[in-house]
């Protein structure tokens, strides 16, 4: 009987090891972190990536600057501190406008967009593509901004972002010049 203690008392510890590691659960890497499914949207400004989950409403409207400018702007707003705007800019002035030289407001409009652009390359700036600001009138705290290049690529990027939103699903969006 003693002997079969000693036994015992001797193969314990050989297999405490074997047990305490049969016990043992792999740690998975992301243990403590939800899971996130994330909408992520890639253009030439930068990049936006937010939780679906905190995700709390997607709109998109329309409004006049001045009466010089038709802003088209898609807002994502989240349970964080920062809103999201995409937008697209584009001049006001009525296409079927008639101006001096028998053009349309139209084709005077894509000319100017064009001098513009032209200029613009010439000084390194790309007035049309870019995001401006004139501080502190158009600053905005814990505000992310985009500006969109075409009208449809802001419709598409809505689309994208109210289906993720809506369906609670990964989605992305990606533009490119």
């Amino acid at each position: 009987m003693k002997s079969r203690l000693l036994l015992l008392a001797a193969l314990i510890p050989l297999l405490l090891p074997n047990l305490s590691h049969a016990q043992e659960t792999p740690t998975p890497p992301n243990q403590g972190r939800a899971n996130l499914i994330l909408w992520r949207c890639k253009l030439p400004g930068g990049a936006y990536d937010v939780s679906v989950r905190s995700i709390v409403s997607v709109s998109k409207h329309e409004y006049l600057v001045d009466a010089v400018a038709r802003v088209t702007e898609v807002n994502i707003d989240t349970l964080g501190s920062v809103l999201v705007r995409f937008y697209y800019l584009e001049p006001a002035l009525p296409a079927t406008t008639a101006v001096p030289g028998g053009q349309s407001g139209t084709e005077l409009i894509k000319k100017a967009e064009e001098k513009l652009g032209e200029a613009g390359k010439k000084v390194g700036l790309d007035h049309w593509k870019k995001v401006t600001k004139n501080y502190p009138t158009t600053t905005h705290a814990r505000t992310v901004e985009f500006r969109l290049s075409k009208k449809e690529q802001l419709e598409q990027l809505f689309t994208s972002a109210q289906n993720s939103f809506r369906n609670q699903v990964a989605g992305s969006f990606s533009a490119q010049e």
